[in-house]
C-alpha cells in the first residue's frame, strides 16, 4: 500500500486499531485523542464510518493483508494492537457463516500472523459474551463459566480467543480479551452514534420506534424473568473505551494475558427498557410481542468483579434510564441533520 497519502507518522508508540470506524472502536479512538495516545485506524469500511475518525489517521485496509499490517506496524511504531474489526450479527452468521469465518478467523490467523512478523506482542481483542451461549448456572456470568456458544458468531470470537491462547504460548504474544455484554449508549461529547445496518440492538431500534410513532417488536413474553421478557446486561460504549484504554496501558506495563467480562452487573428487561425510553422520551410506545427468537436465554448478567480488580474499571453509566438519554439525544441530533428523518436509527 501506498502511505503517502497518510501524513501521520510519529517515533512515540502508537496504538493500531482495527474497525476503529466501527461504533465502538470509534469511540475508544476518540478517547485515545482526547487523552492524546498516539493511535492509528485500519477499516476497510465495508461496515464503518469514514468521519467517525478524525482525518488523517485512518487506513483504508483490511486485516487480513498482511503486507498491509506489517507496513504500519513498522511505518507508525505501533506497540500495541485493539483489535474491533469483525463481523457481530447474530442472524447473519447463521445464514452466512462461511462470511464470518472467513472475515472474524480466517483474517484473523493473517492478522496475528502481521503482527508477529512486525514484532508486535500485545493484543486487547474485543470478544464478546457471546462466547458464553445459554448458561447453564442462574446467577451473573463469570470469566470462568463455561463457554459453549450457540451460533457462528460466538463460535468465531470463541476461537479467536483460543488463536491467542495458543500464540500467547508459541509466541510470547500477550493478549487481554475483553468479553462484553450489550454494548449500548451513546457518545455525548461527541457526533458519534450506533449505524448499523440493519440495526439488530434493541434500544436504539426501540428509540427510533418512540420517535418515529411507531410499534417495537418484542420477542418472547414468557421467559423465567420478572416481567416475562428478556433481561440484559447494557454496558455504555464509553465505558467500554475505557475499559479498552485501561486494559493497553496494562499491556505496556507487562501485564500477563487475561480474559475479563465487561458489563454493569446488573440487568434490565425489555419491559423495563421500553419503561426508561417512554419516561425519557416522554412519548408513548407501543409494544408488539412476538415468539421467542431460538437460542436466546431468560438472562445474561455480568459479574464484573474481576474488571475492577485487573482494570481499576468503575463503569460511569450504571443506570438503564441514564443509558437510554444517550441514545435518545444522538437520535435527535441526527433526526435535525437529517430534516426530521432517522437516518441509521431505523427499525
Amino acid at each position: 500500500m501506498n502511505f503517502s497519502q497518510y501524513e501521520f507518522s510519529t517515533s512515540m508508540k502508537t496504538v493500531l486499531v482495527t474497525g476503529g470506524a466501527g461504533y465502538i472502536g470509534s469511540h475508544f479512538v476518540a478517547l485515545l485523542a482526547e487523552r492524546g495516545v498516539e493511535y492509528v485506524v485500519l477499516d476497510d469500511l465495508s461496515r464503518g464510518t469514514r468521519q467517525f475518525v478524525p482525518p488523517g489517521r485512518l487506513i483504508v485496509g483490511n486485516v487480513g493483508d498482511t503486507q498491509t499490517v506489517v507496513e504500519i506496524c513498522h511505518k507508525y511504531n505501533v506497540d500495541v494492537a485493539v483489535h474491533f474489526a469483525a463481523y457481530a450479527y447474530v442472524e447473519e452468521s447463521v445464514a452466512d457463516p462461511a462470511l464470518y469465518y472467513e472475515n472474524n478467523v480466517v483474517n484473523g490467523v493473517r492478522f496475528l500472523n502481521a503482527l508477529r512478523q512486525a514484532a508486535v506482542s500485545s493484543v486487547v481483542f474485543s470478544s464478546s459474551c457471546a462466547t458464553y451461549g445459554i448458561p447453564n448456572a442462574t446467577g451473573k456470568i463469570s470469566e470462568t463459566t463455561e463457554q459453549s456458544p450457540i451460533n457462528p458468531y460466538g463460535f468465531t470470537k470463541l476461537a479467536f480467543e483460543r488463536l491467542l491462547c495458543d500464540y500467547d504460548i508459541a509466541y510470547g504474544i500477550r493478549s487481554i480479551c475483553l468479553r462484553y455484554f450489550n454494548a449500548s449508549g451513546a457518545s455525548m461529547k461527541r457526533d458519534l452514534y450506533e449505524r448499523h445496518q440493519p440495526e439488530t440492538h434493541f434500544i436504539p431500534r426501540a428509540v427510533a420506534a418512540a420517535l418515529q410513532g411507531e410499534a417495537i417488536r418484542l420477542n418472547g413474553s414468557d421467559y423465567a424473568t420478572r416481567d416475562g421478557t428478556c433481561e440484559r446486561d447494557y454496558v455504555h460504549v464509553d465505558d467500554l473505551a475505557t475499559a479498552h484504554l485501561s486494559a493497553v496501558n496494562l499491556l505496556r506495563e507487562g501485564q500477563r494475558s487475561d480474559k475479563i467480562n465487561l458489563g454493569i452487573g446488573r440487568g434490565y428487561t425489555l419491559l423495563e427498557v421500553v419503561a426508561a425510553i417512554k419516561a425519557t422520551t416522554g412519548l408513548e410506545l407501543n409494544v408488539e410481542f412476538a415468539p421467542r427468537r431460538p437460542g436466546d436465554p431468560p438472562a445474561l448478567v455480568a459479574d464484573p468483579s474481576k474488571a475492577a480488580k485487573i482494570l481499576a474499571w468503575s463503569p460511569q453509566y450504571t443506570q438503564i434510564e441514564a443509558i437510554v438519554a444517550t441514545v435518545v439525544a444522538a437520535a435527535r441530533r441526527q433526526r435535525v441533520a437529517n430534516d426530521g428523518k432517522a437516518d441509521i436509527l431505523v427499525t
